[in-house]
C-alpha cells in the first residue's frame, strides 16, 4: 500500500469509521482500534455504543468466521488482543457510565491441568461479546472455583480441560456446588479437546461448547433464558 493509499481513520464518517475498524480488527490492528475507539469517543459516542456497534460488531464477525473454519487461533488471537486494547480505553469510561453488561464469567481450567490457549480464546471472545470475565488460570481446585463464585457472583462457570486425566476433576467441580445446594445459581459451561456433548450431560453441565464461537453463542442464549425467567 503505498502512502496516498493510507486510510486516514479521522477522516472517515461515523458509519465508514465502523467498517474500517470491523476490518481492522479482523486483521488484528490493534493501534488502529484503539484510534478508532478514540475517534468515536471524540465525536460524542457513548462507550457502550462503540462498545457494542464497533468492537462487539467486529468480534461478531471473527466469531462466525472462526466457527465456519475461515479463520483459525492464531488470527483470533489477533483480532481479540486488538479488541482487547480498545477494551481497555472503554473499561474505566464503562464502569462510570453504569452500562449494562451482558453477564458475568468466572472461567478456568481444571486441576492438574496446565493447559490453556483454548480457555484464553474463550475468555478474549466472551469479553468481545461484552460479558465480564474473571480469568482463575490455570490448575483449578473446587476450593479455589468455589470462593471465586461466592465473590464474584457470576452468570457463569467455565471450566476446561484438554487432558483425559483432568475431565473427571469437573464432575468434582459440579458435584460439590449439587451438594452445597448451589448448582442451580451459574450456568455451568465446560470445554476442551477431549470432552464431546455426553461427557457434559454425564457431569451435569449446562452445556458443552467445542470452540470458543460456540461459547460465546451458548451463554449469551442461556444469559438470556435466565434474566426472561427472573423477569417473568
Amino acid at each position: 500500500m503505498s502512502e496516498e493509499d493510507e486510510i486516514i481513520l479521522s477522516e472517515l464518517d461515523d458509519e465508514e469509521l465502523v467498517q474500517q475498524m470491523f476490518d481492522d480488527l479482523y486483521d488484528g490492528l490493534k493501534e488502529e482500534i484503539e484510534e478508532g475507539v478514540n475517534i468515536l469517543l471524540e465525536r460524542g459516542w457513548a462507550p457502550y455504543e462503540v462498545l457494542t456497534k464497533a468492537l462487539v460488531g467486529g468480534m461478531t464477525i471473527v466469531g462466525a468466521d472462526f466457527r465456519d473454519g475461515i479463520l483459525f487461533v492464531p488470527e483470533v488471537l489477533l483480532a481479540a488482543n486488538a479488541m482487547k486494547g480498545g477494551m481497555a480505553i472503554l473499561k474505566p469510561l464503562l464502569a462510570e457510565t453504569g452500562a449494562p453488561r451482558v453477564g458475568k464469567m468466572v472461567i478456568g481450567t481444571v486441576k492438574g491441568d496446565i493447559h490453556d490457549i483454548g480457555k484464553n480464546l474463550v475468555g478474549m471472545m466472551m469479553e468481545g461479546a461484552g460479558f465480564e470475565v474473571v480469568d482463575l488460570g490455570i490448575n483449578n481446585s473446587v476450593e479455589k472455583y468455589l470462593e471465586a463464585l461466592e465473590r464474584e457472583g457470576p452468570d457463569i462457570l467455565g471450566m476446561s480441560a484438554l487432558l483425559t486425566t483432568t475431565m473427571p476433576y469437573m464432575k468434582v467441580v459440579i458435584d460439590t456446588l449439587v451438594e452445597q445446594g448451589k448448582r442451580d445459581n451459574y450456568i455451568v459451561l465446560v470445554g476442551g479437546a477431549p470432552l464431546n456433548e455426553e461427557f457434559g450431560k454425564a457431569i451435569g453441565a449446562d452445556a458443552y461448547c467445542r470452540d470458543a464461537a460456540v461459547a460465546v453463542e451458548t451463554a449469551k442464549h442461556f444469559v438470556s433464558r435466565k434474566h426472561n425467567s427472573m423477569n417473568a
